[in-house]
């Protein structure tokens, strides 16, 4: 892929992308997806919230 380059390991794994940021437009909505994946991942261990008690939260604040 045009403008993106991978950093790795001495066995030629993938270890780290850099995507250079002239061509970050063409790729905006990839890009977001991954930012959406790592933040998904980051809080895969967090306690869930019911949606009664999110609604009841965001109606106490006018939000909904």
């Amino acid at each position: 892929m045009k403008g993106v380059r991978y950093i790795t390991d001495s066995k030629n794994r993938k270890k780290s992308v850099v995507i250079d940021l002239k061509t970050i437009e063409k790729y905006e909505e990839n890009i977001e997806d991954l930012f959406d994946v790592i933040i998904a991942e980051s809080r895969k261990d967090e306690p869930s919230v019911a949606w009664e008690e999110v609604k009841k939260k965001l109606k106490n604040k006018g939000k909904l």
